[in-house]
């Protein structure tokens, strides 16, 4: 998987449109032929790989709606008087053991582990009951018949398997499955909780930020992730733009860290909103679990897990927005969370702007291009064209104005196949998939 160049040559692969429903995840299984969305009315779409057809040579590659289910309902807590919404705020896929696929997702309060299987046959010549399923008179069975197995249409199901609920006071932010692949973590604004995934009455909690009195509180949890291979190591980001490394060997409870991730900030710098721009949206460990990555408002850091004192790599995601701060903050946008992903071998990485624009940086050349989902320019099979922002003097025929970018469209969430260059992103209600083009 290596970019022809420096970037893949990305061509559009297809491109899903939701109703009024804003999406909330894009999530690829282990594989990468599995592609997991949530939304806000609390549906997860799982789309699945197309199969090589000789017919059909291009059908390779595109994702079609494999399963769609309701993952959750609107809820209200009464002790409280709070309306719980049903969006899905992160979706994790288990490794795959047998023939189901399973998956974690979760609202702001409650997770649940759904199986996902397929079913081709169906059984006939029940002793008991007709072929219409009526239960048949006892006195009339007179002979033992053996059921059988008959080939029907394919049908796949999502049924819960267990329902984790009740272990958080404020918002879940975060879930992130284990490298033992038994438990999983759970975060919220102040606490982090160990859960294993056969047991759902209890909890551990590992981290808890919460002050004795409120008043003193100065900072709160945004992401959490576990190591990819280290079961007892797990990180989480901070609103100061912090990352915490804990390792679970310690203690059972992890208030204290093992390692502290801090940039030192340029005093000449500083502003009304330097806090508000340096919170971490997003933590990514690399698959190599060597570096992880995070996201604040205007940059991607990179971090190597033995030096806790700066970022090794740091990419300006869209700095021709730090004049326009103050209008962001008017109008919320500079609350938006991004995420941020790794491809496969880790020598690239990607996130979200505005604009319906995403980024990417490759990590060896230390090129970036910046190119836009959008249904203008994506017409099925067509190439992406590199975009460029100007930010002051004369505009270029291909350039947009840092003036017009439209705000209300922005790319929150983002994927990357674990193998091949192909990419999902979520802009506002539209999927799209792009793929690298073969020559």
């Amino acid at each position: 998987m290596t970019f022809s160049g420096a970037f893949p040559k990305l061509k559009v692969l297809s491109t899903k449109t939701w109703q009024k429903l804003i999406l909330f995840n894009v999530e690829f299984n282990f594989s990468g032929d599995l592609l997991a969305t949530g939304d806000k009315g609390g549906r997860v779409v799982i789309f699945q790989r197309e199969q090589e057809n000789k017919s059909r040579p291009h059908s390779r590659g595109e994702y079609n709606v494999y399963s769609t289910f309701q993952s959750h309902e609107p809820e209200f807590d009464y002790l409280k008087s709070l309306e719980i919404e049903e969006k899905i705020n992160k979706i994790r896929w288990l490794p795959q053991q047998n023939a189901a696929h399973f998956l974690l997702s979760t609202n702001d309060k409650t997770i649940k582990l759904w199986k996902i299987s397929e079913r081709d046959k169906r059984a006939e010549g029940y002793n008991l009951k007709d072929d219409d399923g009526r239960l048949r008179d006892p006195f009339r069975i007179t002979s033992l018949r053996v059921p059988i197995l008959k080939p029907m249409d394919l049908m796949v199901e999502a049924s819960p398997r267990r329902i984790f609920a009740n272990a958080h006071t404020y918002h879940i932010n975060s879930i992130s499955v284990n490298s033992d692949h038994e438990t999983y973590l759970s975060a919220d604004d102040l606490r982090i909780n160990l859960w294993n995934l056969e047991i759902t009455d209890r909890s551990f909690n590992i981290v808890d930020i919460k002050p004795a009195n409120m008043e003193e509180l100065t900072e709160v949890i945004t992401a959490a992730e576990f190591h990819p291979h280290q079961c007892n190591v797990f990180v989480y980001s901070s609103s100061k733009g912090t990352i915490r490394l804990c390792d679970m060997r310690d203690s059972a409870l992890c208030d204290r860290h093992s390692k502290f991730f801090e940039e030192p900030e340029d005093p000449s710098s500083r502003s009304f909103f330097s806090e508000i721009i340096s919170s971490i949206s997003d933590v990514k460990f690399s698959h190599s679990g060597r570096y992880m990555m995070t996201r604040d408002y205007l940059s991607v850091k990179v971090w190597d897990l033995n030096m806790e004192n700066r970022p090794v790599e740091t990419y300006q995601v869209h700095e021709y927005l730090r004049s326009k701060l103050c209008s962001l903050y008017e109008n919320d946008c500079i609350f938006d969370k991004f995420e941020c992903c790794w491809n496969g071998p880790d020598s690239a990485i990607m996130t979200g702007s505005y604009n319906n624009f995403f980024r990417m940086f490759d990590r060896s050349t230390r090129r970036d291009i910046t190119l836009e989902a959008s249904r203008e320019s994506s017409k099925p099979r067509a190439i992406l064209k590199p975009r460029k922002v100007c930010t002051g003097g004369k505009r270029k025929k291909d350039e947009i104005s840092v003036d017009s970018l439209d705000f209300n469209k922005k790319i929150l969430h983002t994927a990357w196949h674990p193998k091949e260059n192909i990419i999902a992103v979520a802009a506002t209600n539209n999927l799209y998939i792009f793929q690298d083009k073969v020559n």
